[in-house]
């Protein structure tokens, strides 16, 4: 699979988080790119589009990232979940590791460490 073969799914609250992570995705080649903007969105879209890839904030309405991850590795064991927090405790970074994320950055989010994220699921 290539990059530009990826589809995306960004998650966060806020419409300026989402713009600028859709746009870091954009310049790195991934073409299909789907927002939620809460863990309830999130978990529905995810059973329905499949991404192959999903950037979930910590800290949203409705329903947690750390839960939406639960609920997501729930229906689909080989997800592949990258949380994204500015709160990144200690305590998010245990509990996203131990519901199963794939990987977690912090916010802001930079366009090398999507690349490498990107890479790592690639190979």
């Amino acid at each position: 699979m290539k990059i530009s073969d990826l589809t995306v799914m960004v998650c966060d609250d806020s419409p300026l988080i989402r713009k600028k992570l859709q746009e870091i995705l954009n310049r790195v080649g991934v073409n299909s790119v789907l927002f939620a903007e809460d863990g309830e969105q999130a978990v529905d879209f995810y059973k329905e589009k499949h991404p192959d890839l999903v950037f979930m904030d910590i800290v949203m309405p409705k329903k947690t990232g750390i839960d939406a991850l639960r609920e997501i590795r729930d229906f689909d064991a080989d997800a592949r979940v990258v949380m994204a927090s500015t709160v990144g405790t200690q305590g998010n970074l245990i509990k996203a590791i131990k519901e199963g994320a794939f990987e977690f950055l912090q916010k802001p989010v930079k366009e090398d460490d999507v690349l490498k994220v990107i890479n790592r699921l690639l190979c």
